[in-house]
């Protein structure tokens, strides 16, 4: 299968993966800000707050998503909200630092006291934000963050994750990809970001490759932020890898994979598809870098594809559209859950909402997000596989749709 259209031939607008970004609290605010003045007032509208990684080296891989969600939330204000109640969402930057989200949780909880939390940003900042939530009773969502083990069943309460990307069976399904490629008699090639979640999932990676009778390579670890990939992807070249696999913020993982080509290796490449892959796939046009991931490319054009498009280029968007997919989910999902929790809404029944949801995504995953008390992740993952066709000048479906059962 393979998508024609301008996100598949050329490199969409928006910024590259890390450069800074500054997204106004105040643009965050500007719709629930117009229909506040129709209403009673601010004690009138859903109050929610997210803490993420607006600027900083990682910026790239959080920043564009929390538009998209803003531009989810924008647009619903402007439909006139909730029955008639707005959303209000409040935007913090955290940069990626935990000091700094653990100061925005503080802020959200006390200060703004919202009904429900969101965290875009390094899994190095959920500890903090989780503690805050628990002790306050709160339910904190993870969006476009990757998801922690505690939202996995038997989940903890208050912890919920829309996130595509998902700790083991991302690399379950990545392994099962690469031995139906290449079999199991392979060097394989492994990186990470020195944060909890990007090495415990390539570590975890290690032992399953090694049960699969892989030879796997002691993980490559990379401190954010790096200025030069060149030790790194050294040491994987020299070890021989035939295939490698990176399970990283996208920094990591693209420039890692440049540094290998700078080198000379000529193995292949899989990485997770965070926002950014769809018009890095376009920009690298390399046959041997392969993008896995859960969410579908805008090159399908499907009606939700065009929604987004037309709001990001009505508000002037900083990111290219196809970058703002887990944003929307966001916004999905948050959508249905203030709306069974009805009015007025505190965090206890806005928690009681999120436990019993099942939502259509409209095609921008391969289906629902579907969550119970006992699974606050969803009750089934898909995976499609994508890489560049230099013959047909687009991206290609290596993978269609595999389901992979959460339990």
């Amino acid at each position: 299968m393979v998508f024609h259209g301008p996100a598949a031939k050329a490199v969409r607008g928006g910024n590259r993966p890390g450069e800074d970004t500054m997204i106004s609290r105040t643009i965050a605010l500007a719709a629930a800000a117009g229909l506040l003045g129709t209403a009673a007032g601010a004690q009138d509208a859903y109050r929610i707050g997210l803490s993420g990684a607006l600027t900083g080296p990682v910026a790239g891989s959080y920043a564009p998503a929390i538009e998209g969600l803003q531009l989810y939330i924008n647009r619903l204000n402007e439909g006139g909200g909730i029955d008639g109640h707005p959303v209000e969402l409040i935007v913090l930057d955290d940069s990626g630092e935990p000091s700094r989200g653990a100061t925005n949780s503080r802020r959200l909880l006390g200060q703004e006291e919202v009904v429900l939390m969101i965290n875009a940003s390094l899994s190095s900042t959920y500890a903090p934000m989780m503690a805050d939530a628990r002790r306050a009773g709160v339910p904190l969502l993870f969006a476009a963050s990757a998801c922690p083990a505690e939202v996995y069943p038997p989940a903890e309460p208050l912890l919920f994750c829309t996130t595509a990307f998902a700790a083991r069976y991302d690399s379950q399904a990545t392994l099962d990809f690469i031995e139906a490629q290449a079999g199991t008699d392979i060097s394989l090639g492994l990186s990470a970001m020195a944060i909890p979640l990007s090495r415990g999932e390539i570590e975890a990676a290690e032992g399953l490759a090694t049960e699969r009778g892989m030879r796997p390579q002691a993980p490559t670890i990379v401190p954010p932020p790096t200025a030069d990939y060149t030790p790194f992807a050294t040491t994987i070249s020299q070890a021989g890898a035939d295939w490698v696999y990176s399970w990283a913020p996208w920094v990591t993982e693209v420039r890692t994979f440049e540094a290998l080509r700078r080198l000379g290796w000529e193995g292949e490449y899989i990485a997770w598809a965070h926002l950014e892959a769809e018009g890095e796939l376009a920009r690298l046009q390399d046959e041997g870098f392969y993008a896995i991931g859960a969410n579908s490319l805008f090159a399908e054009d499907l009606p939700v594809h065009q929604e987004i498009r037309a709001a990001a280029e009505a508000a002037g968007a900083t990111y290219a559209p196809d970058q703002m997919a887990e944003g929307w989910i966001a916004g999905l999902v948050i959508d249905a859950a203030l709306q069974s929790a009805g009015w007025p809404a505190d965090a206890e029944a806005v928690n009681a909402a999120m436990e019993n949801l099942n939502v259509d995504t409209q095609g921008l995953r391969g289906g629902p997000i579907e969550w119970t008390p006992e699974n606050h992740f969803r009750a089934t993952q898909y995976y499609r596989v994508y890489r560049w066709n230099a013959d047909e000048g687009a991206i290609d479906v290596v993978q269609d749709w595999a389901a992979y059962t959460v339990e």
